[in-house]
């Protein structure tokens, strides 16, 4: 056979398409894809069918990088062609709506032989199933710490790098982790979605709900052998034992002022700094501390979820029900220590000492 002729036979297998480049950078298939008769036969012995036999090579590589780029090339226009018919989402694979549409259907078709519990996707079993075996493939560098779940190491290995790549757009403050910053931004909206069924008293998170639980069930172990108090927990008993002992190991580098909990320092620094981070949604007045948000939020609501056992008047802030009920009491336990007159209020106390005995009070 002629040179020609052999030319001829090949591009008789070799149809032209339109030629394209996509956002990816892989080159669409110039073109159709060589039929297996053509890879069977040894092209090693003449230089030209080496030639050939490369182009042909060339020719379904990029029919490969086709079909691998149509993926990339889809997300680049945004064209999500299959939509989940419950909720509308879309999707740019097929796939990826039958994973999703199981949330709708509750369906789990991948079960732990171990334990029995399902799950909606097979990775998710597979990382499951390392709890039972103990494998733990993912190991940090720096410490040698091993992890099952890969993306658990790399919040871990941020811990060495002191990198805190989520911030709060209120007030700055940075955290490691996405889920740590979410609830951190309760705390500027008064957000409490986590109820106590056994008390009402409601949390901006879980685990911190699990905890409070626990003092309804558990004993209190821990008591305080000055004044007999209980605690479930002995980080609560070693606090409250600081009542009894004076003792303030938290100290402000700013003016010195002492504290008997790190909570409290961190609260006092703020009139330093003057950091308000606690945001009103309603009118957007800031305040430095979370008590007075809540407080102040009530003003909106009209909430007043003080009353009077007596006369049955409400207050929004407890400090106004305990003033209120002296004058049920008769109680007057601000005393003049120049005159023995007595007082319900602090302030009038304070009025008095300076107008009467034309002193500065204490």
């Amino acid at each position: 056979m002629m040179t020609d002729d052999c030319t001829r036979s090949s591009e008789e297998h070799l149809i032209p398409l339109n030629f394209k480049a996509d956002d990816c950078g892989i080159t669409q298939d110039t073109y159709e894809d060589i039929p297996s008769v053509l890879y069977s036969k040894d092209l090693s012995s003449d230089p030209f069918n080496q030639f050939l036999s490369s182009d042909l090579s060339q020719t379904v590589k990029k029919n490969k990088s086709h079909r691998n780029g149509s993926v990339c090339q889809r997300a680049h226009t945004e064209e999500n062609p299959f939509s989940c018919s419950e909720c509308g989402k879309c999707f740019n694979q097929k796939s990826d709506v039958a994973k999703h549409e199981r949330i709708h259907t509750g369906e789990k078709p991948f079960s732990c032989l171990e334990c029995g519990k399902g799950f909606t996707d097979k990775s998710y079993l597979v990382k499951h199933e390392r709890i039972h075996t103990g494998e733990k493939p993912y190991s940090c560098s720096e410490c040698g710490r091993c992890f099952t779940d890969k993306s658990n190491l790399v919040k871990h290995e941020r811990s060495h790098k002191g990198e805190k790549p989520f911030s709060c757009p209120q007030c700055g403050k940075h955290y490691s982790v996405k889920s740590a910053l979410v609830r951190h931004q309760k705390a500027h909206t008064g957000e409490k979605p986590f109820p106590c069924l056994e008390c009402g008293k409601c949390f901006i998170d879980n685990t911190i709900l699990v905890k409070h639980e626990k003092s309804h069930t558990e004993t209190k172990q821990f008591s305080c052998s000055e004044c007999g108090k209980c605690f479930g927990v002995k980080s609560a008993l070693v606090i409250h034992q600081r009542i009894h002992t004076g003792e303030k190991p938290f100290s402000c580098l700013e003016c010195g002022k002492c504290f008997k909990q790190k909570s409290d320092l961190v609260r006092h620094q703020r009139i330093h700094t003057g950091l308000k981070p606690f945001l009103c949604p309603e009118c957007g007045k800031c305040f430095n501390q979370k008590s007075d948000l809540v407080i102040h939020q009530r003003s909106h609501t009209g909430e007043r979820p003080y009353s009077c056992s007596e006369c049955e008047k409400c207050y929004s802030v407890k400090s106004d029900l305990v003033r209120h009920q002296r004058s049920h009491t008769g109680e007057k336990p601000f005393s003049c220590p120049e005159c023995g007159k007595c007082f319900t209020r602090k302030s009038n106390l304070l009025d008095h000492q300076k107008y009467s005995h034309k002193t500065e009070p204490l």
